[in-house]
């Protein structure tokens, strides 16, 4: 049975933020994250929804042109497979949670591991709060996105990622 991808890309566009994307009716739901993912149960991020992305955007390093939405350097930040999680539902499925505007997920990436929820913010419907949950994965205090600056895949920081391409040998990416 093939597990569903997510993972999240570190992005700057016009601000620095992170894009939490996760594999769910065969696209990438997708939230851009301002300030990150965290592992620290107590810190609620705010995750704005956005437009879905295709699967194969999921390990795209490159640039955004300009003149696109989103222009900017993009890296893997965080890569694996999750698993929905809801509590008694015998196989729970992350469309139904994700339509009911609760995701509770279990990650096994490279970085982000252990169960986190995506709950949908009342009276707002593209906000949502990205949550760690208590496990043993959980690291209070730990700050994730100081701590990890480079791609989970290539070990490349944005700025590798901009000369790259300046030079031809990593790839651009235009929107629309």
């Amino acid at each position: 049975m093939k597990r569903p991808i997510f993972t999240v890309q570190k992005h700057r566009a016009s601000r620095l933020h992170y894009d939490f994307r996760l594999e769910i009716g065969g696209t990438l739901k997708s939230w851009a994250i301002p300030k990150g993912p965290s592992l620290d149960p107590a810190v609620k991020r705010l995750a704005v929804e956005v437009e879905d992305h295709d699967l194969a955007y999921a390990d795209f390093e490159g640039v955004i042109e300009e003149g696109s939405y989103g222009a900017g350097p993009v890296l893997v930040w965080d890569t694996g497979w999750f698993e929905p999680t809801d509590q008694g539902t015998a196989a729970p499925s992350a469309e139904a949670m994700w339509k009911a505007g609760t995701l509770d997920i279990r990650l096994h990436g490279h970085r982000l591991r252990g169960r986190f929820s995506l709950v949908r913010m009342k009276g707002r419907p593209r906000q949502w709060l990205l949550i760690k949950q208590r496990d043993k994965a959980a690291r209070p205090g730990f700050q994730a996105t100081e701590e990890w600056t480079t791609s989970a895949l290539s070990g490349r920081s944005i700025e590798d990622v901009e000369r790259e391409v300046a030079a031809g040998s990593l790839k651009t990416y235009r929107c629309g």
